[in-house]
């Protein structure tokens, strides 16, 4: 029970000490996370001696209302069941065929308390990778240009007075990104460093005022859904 409890000792801190109060009907966070190593043991096919081989993309399917409580942390859920899932497979002597991505969706046939996991094999091939931007506990999904500022008429748009209306661009040109200040008055870091314009190196934290601003880069197969702002209603894309 090692890997659950620290699991969810992380998943304490993350919410401030409100976990039980977050998590007190319905589905738990550690009934997600036995699912999926559940899931990894099941499908677990020996391919060779030395090599087992298990699934690498998870879509855990949730009732409407254990998924708005879950969307509730933000990227901090998946983040942590995708690294108990790397966690489990290294202590099996599992292997992978591509990068390890964990998604929750909303699935309007399931009731209360009820989930269910899917997954399969993908290849490294078969993967595009995303860029995203989580900000303020929402995660966005940047497109080639993307303004973060306090105007309306920034495509991702906070509450920080302390950023200027139009304050960063990030660009991404389907491999890299690259983060300019755009002459705001307060100035911006990148991961502590004052920057005018920087190469933006994926799990690195640009701040804003009082904002922080989170970039990595997520692996998708070819075949699954977008990644989406787990708050927004189905078909919305921030970007």
């Amino acid at each position: 029970m090692g890997l659950l409890d620290n699991f969810e000792r992380r998943l304490e801190r993350a919410v401030n000490g409100a976990f039980a109060k977050t998590f007190r009907s319905g589905v738990q966070p550690l009934e997600i996370a036995g699912a999926l190593r559940h899931e990894l043991d099941a499908k677990a096919a020996v391919v060779s001696r030395d090599r087992i081989l298990v699934p690498n993309d998870f879509v855990v399917r949730l009732a409407p209302a254990d998924f708005e409580r879950m969307s509730d942390m933000g990227a901090v859920l998946p983040d942590e069941l995708t690294d108990l899932v790397q966690k489990h497979a290294t202590a099996q002597n599992y292997a992978f065929a591509g990068p390890v991505a964990v998604r929750l969706l909303n699935d309007t046939d399931l009731t209360v308390g009820m989930l269910l996991v899917q997954s399969a094999n993908v290849r490294e091939e078969d993967v595009t990778w995303t860029p995203v931007v989580e900000v303020e506990g929402r995660r966005h999904v940047l497109g080639r240009s993307t303004v973060i500022g306090r105007g309306t008429d920034a495509d991702i748009t906070i509450t920080d007075t302390g950023t200027s209306r139009k304050h960063v661009q990030i660009l991404w040109d389907g491999t890299r990104a690259q983060v300019t200040d755009l002459g705001s008055t307060n100035g911006s870091t990148l991961d502590g460093v004052p920057f005018q314009k920087v190469a933006l190196p994926p799990d690195s934290t640009i701040q804003i005022g009082r904002t922080r601003i989170v970039f990595r880069v997520l692996p998708q197969s070819a075949s699954a859904n977008p990644v989406v702002d787990p708050r927004r209603p189905s078909g919305g894309v921030d970007r």
